[in-house]
């Protein structure tokens, strides 16, 4: 484990997987994501408390299903089984699992024989599966049943299996259950918190860092590169930390002299780089999201290798990489997992620029980054921002980035902004912009006829971005919104709110 003693999650494909590691450490208990065939000798290295094995789109009986024997598992640590995991768990220890003839999506309830964990008799629970364990192996011995009369719950000395989702929000006392097995199945001392993931990445950047090594940091503006520049900072002191924010042309109104000035006062040693015009040349003609991105991260690491210098034994990049940035980039099981889409600050540097890269922050979510920070001593008015992507409005013009529209999406993005803070809406969002669409429509605006551009609303509610619902504004907000971008943002004549949750959509539309 590169962090501490916790607990492995192994990933047999279930899209609830990161959930079950985030659940895990709201209650203070450090937990990794690893392939489910993660090398036995490394899971015995770790040491950890407890074992999970997630849930999976398989049947066990498949040929191609993802299978590993949980025995080697229980001789190192408890196990749980979640859902595939637990039918994983019977199939491989000598039970029976078969197709059920009533399968059990949606909501459900779970009738317990044993009370375990102070929970209650009935409980309501979340359930996603065509499968049921028939015979549970020796040893076990089941302890609560779903309303169909299916094993809900299996348990021995050793290990649980649970046939519903307690990571889910819709399982009632689902945390209950999770704190139950983490702290009273498998002793685990509850430590993930405030000062003690301080000190964590501390020695882990000591670690990596050398006594004398440098580091450059790129910043954004946004939360995760701040909280990383200072980290780094506090922890290797301002004179080896050498941060650089760059203007890429791509940010919001005012945005570049309003952080840079924000920087310098919370003691970052940081100096501001204008490089406008280089990204929008590179941008020129590009219409592909995916090109978008590639082509500001390549100007990112030219811009960043212009600031080496002889003088300074900078051998290390700092980033503000999340868990989320990296489980969207590349697979996390090992399989052939989709790239739902590329991340600027994700992935190698060239081989020329012979730095090392430092991301002390790739293994935590969002709300962890913001927790970090606040115990780092930053002020709320920049841990409360809204993310802001590393391509900033690239990727909120759907189309070629041009000069008239980042004027269009930077004014409409601004009366946005203003207008939820002015409603006291804006902490209640996650993330709210403007997405220029690359669509024209008939309109009428002071007795003529125009034919200008449609320009979407985006805002969702959100806990670490790997999901996200719409925000449900009222109507007078929205109108009165739309009604002011289209009287001052010339070029606009029609505003659209965009009504679409994560999945099936991604919060940024490229």
């Amino acid at each position: 484990m590169t962090q501490e003693r916790g607990f492995i999650i192994l990933d047999f494909g279930s899209q609830l997987t990161q959930l079950i590691a985030r659940r895990l450490r709201e209650l203070h208990f450090y937990s990794e994501i690893h392939p489910y065939n993660f090398d036995l000798e490394k899971i015995r290295a770790a040491k950890p408390y407890g074992i999970i094995l997630s849930g999976g789109p398989k049947s066990v009986y498949e040929k191609e299903a993802p299978l590993r024997e949980v025995k080697a598992l229980l001789e190192i640590s408890p196990v749980l089984g979640i859902c595939y995991g637990m039918q994983l768990m019977a199939h491989t220890l000598g039970g029976e699992v078969k197709s059920a003839s009533h399968r059990e999506y949606g909501y459900n309830q779970v009738l317990w024989s044993e009370n375990i964990f102070r929970l209650p008799s009935k409980q309501k629970v979340w359930m996603s599966h065509g499968d049921v364990v028939m015979t549970v192996p020796p040893g076990f011995t089941i302890i609560a049943e779903s309303e169909s009369g299916h094993a809900a719950v299996m348990k021995s000395e050793r290990a649980m299996g649970v046939q519903f989702h307690p990571e889910v929000a819709h399982t009632e006392n689902g945390l209950d259950f999770l704190n139950g097995f983490c702290k009273e199945f498998c002793q685990a001392p509850a430590t993930w918190q405030g000062q003690h993931i301080v000190k964590q990445l501390q020695d882990r950047v000591r670690s990596q860092v050398g006594d004398k090594d440098h580091v450059l940091v790129g910043l954004s503006g946004g939360v995760d590169s701040s909280v990383v520049a200072t980290l780094l900072t506090k922890t290797l002191g301002a004179q080896r930390v050498h941060c650089v924010f760059v203007n890429n042309g791509l940010l919001r109104q005012n945005e570049y002299v309003e952080v840079l000035n924000h920087y310098q006062q919370i003691g970052l040693n940081v100096k501001g780089v204008d490089a406008t015009s280089e990204f929008l040349s590179e941008l020129k003609g590009v219409n592909d999201p995916e090109l978008k991105r590639k082509a500001i991260g390549r100007v990112f690491i030219e811009v960043f290798e212009k600031q080496l210098s002889v003088e300074l034994p900078i051998r290390w990049l700092g980033q503000g990489t999340l868990y989320p940035d990296v489980i969207e980039s590349f697979s996390f099981h090992g399989g052939p997992s989709q790239t739902i889409k590329s991340h600027h600050n994700v992935g190698g540097l060239p081989d020329r620029m012979k730095l090392g890269l430092v991301e002390p922050v790739r293994e935590l979510f969002k709300d962890e980054v913001r927790a970090l920070g606040k115990e780092l001593g930053l002020p709320e008015t920049m841990l409360g921002r809204h993310p802001f992507p590393g391509p900033g409005l690239a990727i909120r013009i759907i189309g070629e980035v041009t000069a008239e529209a980042l004027r269009i999406v930077r004014e409409a993005d601004a009366i946005f902004i203003s207008k939820l803070r002015e409603h006291k809406l804006y902490n209640q969002i996650w993330q709210a912009f403007c997405v220029l669409l690359p669509v024209k429509t008939v309109g009428v605006q002071g007795d003529g006829r125009t034919y200008d551009q449609v320009l979407a609303l985006r805002a969702v509610t959100s806990s670490d971005g790997m999901t996200a619902d719409w925000y449900g504004f009222n109507f007078e907000f929205l109108r009165e919104v739309s009604g002011e971008i289209t009287n001052k943002v010339k070029g606009v004549n029609r505003v659209v709110y965009d009504i679409t949750s994560k999945p099936p959509g991604t919060i940024e539309w490229e």
